[in-house]
């Protein structure tokens, strides 16, 4: 399969946009720089001219960029398949990241917010290869945080966001107290 090294530059590139994408459109692999686009075409073009289902692996450490490589891929199906729901395809895709990474992310020696968890997204077209939906699993990869941090690394961030949150009306019944009472530091 195809295989495409990227890096995470912490900033902002003008690499991504609409006129790169369309630059992208219909090129083969090869044709053009190695980009996510290009990844993202192949995909495209394979699913459209076998009718087959196909798969992008975003596979890196902690901080590598994979949400934003996610991200620019769904983008990039949803200008090139002219969806309707385009300007806002990776918005609703990705809609629930900040509760998943409440869950999942947690503070270690190498990253405050640390991902422990994986994601499988699902990308539904349509007959005319346009995007109807999508949908998000996610795994929990780091069970044994729940119990036990390594020093100087926490728990899920949700733990902490609870007890800053015990004494809400609504949280009352938990019977939470600080993050320090509940062992979680």
């Amino acid at each position: 399969g195809i295989i495409l090294v990227a890096m995470n530059p912490y900033k902002q590139l003008p690499i991504y946009g609409d006129a790169i994408i369309h630059a992208y459109s219909g090129q083969n692999m090869g044709d053009m720089d190695p980009h996510i686009f290009a990844v993202a075409e192949e995909a495209y073009k394979q699913m459209a001219r076998n009718n087959k289902n196909q798969s992008i692996i975003v596979s890196g450490e902690s901080g590598a960029g994979k949400t934003v490589s996610a991200r620019y891929a769904m983008r990039y199906f949803a200008t090139v398949s002219k969806s309707s729901s385009r300007a806002h395809v990776e918005d609703k895709v990705l809609a629930s990241n900040p509760i998943t990474e409440a869950v999942g992310n947690a503070k270690t020696t190498r990253n405050d917010n640390s991902s422990r968890f994986g994601k499988y997204t699902e990308i539904s077209f349509d007959q005319s290869y346009q995007i109807i939906g999508a949908n998000m699993r996610t795994y929990l990869l780091e069970k044994s945080r729940v119990v036990f941090q390594v020093e100087n690394e926490r728990n899920y961030h949700i733990f902490y966001q609870l007890c800053a949150s015990a004494m809400q009306p609504e949280y009352e019944h938990l019977k939470l107290g600080r993050s320090q009472e509940n062992n979680l530091l």
